[in-house]
């Protein structure tokens, strides 16, 4: 697998995602807004209160595709022997991406999974290389491939 073109699908994707998460930004951002050259009737009123509580959780989501972005480009993809961030681990027939959490993705017809340096599974895979095993959900399972 290129890795170079690994870390450009994800770059991709949360530029999709981003730009995704801008545009339900605005459009509740606009629906928030009331005219206050006009009488303003209590539902219209509550309307907007919740537009505007749903504007700031998009806020957030835009907030953390951009951080992703800046994170994945600043991520050594280059080869790895132990489990790090920028590696690609084969972990019980699955490939894990170490580098930001995403949902399943294709990528050179692989589907593949990122995870981020911060969740559980990476604190038991940190370190470990090629062979060593790991223990998940009471299942030991081991490292298959590292790139």
């Amino acid at each position: 697998m290129n890795k170079q073109t690994l870390k450009q699908t994800m770059l991709s994707l949360e530029a999709r995602d981003l730009e995704s998460a801008r545009e339900r930004y605005l459009e509740y951002v606009g629906s928030a807004r009331l005219d206050r050259g006009e009488p303003i009737e209590d539902d219209e009123q509550a309307q907007a209160e919740l537009a505007s509580r749903l504007s700031k959780a998009f806020d957030d989501t835009v907030h953390s595709h951009s951080d992703n972005i800046e994170k994945l480009s600043a991520i050594d993809f280059g080869p790895k022997s132990k489990v790090e961030e920028g590696a690609v681990v084969k972990l019980g027939g699955r490939i894990f991406v170490i580098a930001v959490s995403t949902g399943k993705f294709v990528c050179d017809g692989n589907e593949i999974m990122g995870i981020s340096t911060e969740a559980p599974i990476y604190i038991e895979l940190e370190g470990k290389r090629a062979g060593d095993a790991i223990s998940l959900n009471g299942r030991e399972l081991v490292i298959d491939e590292i790139a």
